[in-house]
């Protein structure tokens, strides 16, 4: 059964695509929800962070369903439709106002690999592999996804992996700069989970901050809010946390933040 399974460990929120039989090639139903998944835990002042990753040990997702695509995708308006559903799906980690996680493990392909490029933050198992098979599936990638890509890992890595369409592993992932991190399997459920739990230690309104900020800097300059960022910057400044921050940092404690 292909669906969206969402779960709430301590301060991270985790968003699950699970399609085992088909390596988590996702549905029409599973774009559609992601959004609403992630605004949840977004909303949710427990949350501190939010992981996507895929059931199981052999695929974070190998892209959309290609046996939807004649019911899904068959005419100009159910592919307007589907397309806006993916559309909206890669959209919503980016304005997730929390940082947001891809935890990579096995195939990354097609609109896996979009939507990891839509996360802040990619990590990868040693056994993962990569594709972006546009070009041998005949379709059109909007302008907003291929920008995306070039903010990464640049227009030279952008067109390599578009223009070839080939696979390539975890080390070229890491070496274009791709991923942060390639890990043992035996290490990447461990590492990972420590690497969430300082994210989760830090003070949400200065995270909050910094996201709506780095995202600034991949906008068109005459759609930047940078007034909005100021006012987050602020905010943070005259927020109980850096109070907080200051004191534990005088009486060399760990902080507390309560992001307010």
């Amino acid at each position: 059964m292909a669906e969206l399974i969402t779960r709430k460990e301590n301060a991270v929120g985790w968003v699950i695509f699970s399609n085992p039989t088909k390596f988590n090639a996702v549905s029409q139903d599973m774009w559609t929800a992601l959004p609403g998944a992630i605004a949840a835990f977004d909303a949710d002042p427990e949350v501190r962070l939010i992981v996507i990753t895929g059931d199981g040990d052999k695929a974070f997702i190998s892209g959309a369903d290609i046996s939807q695509f004649e019911k899904a995708r068959g005419s100009a308006e159910a592919q307007a439709i589907y397309n806006q559903a993916v559309v909206d799906a890669y959209e919503a980690p980016v304005r997730c106002s929390k940082p947001v996680i891809a935890k990579i493990r096995g195939i990354c392909m097609g609109g896996g690999l979009g939507l990891a490029a839509a996360c802040d933050i990619r990590f990868a198992a040693e056994d993962a592999v990569f594709r972006m098979p546009a070009g041998r599936l005949g379709l059109g990638y909007n302008y907003t996804g291929i920008k995306r890509f070039t903010q990464i890992i640049g227009a030279a890595g952008t067109s390599d992996i578009f223009f070839s369409a080939r696979k390539f592993n975890a080390t070229d992932a890491l070496a274009m700069g791709f991923v942060s991190r390639v890990l043992p399997l035996a290490d990447f459920d461990r590492e990972v989970a420590a690497y969430c739990e300082m994210v989760a230690e830090n003070a949400p309104l200065t995270l909050a901050a910094a996201k709506f900020a780095i995202r600034q800097t991949g906008l068109d300059p005459e759609v930047r809010d940078l007034k909005q960022t100021a006012r987050m910057i602020d905010i943070c400044f005259d927020s109980d946390d850096y109070r907080e921050g200051r004191r534990a940092f005088m009486e060399k404690r760990k902080p507390t933040f309560k992001g307010k």
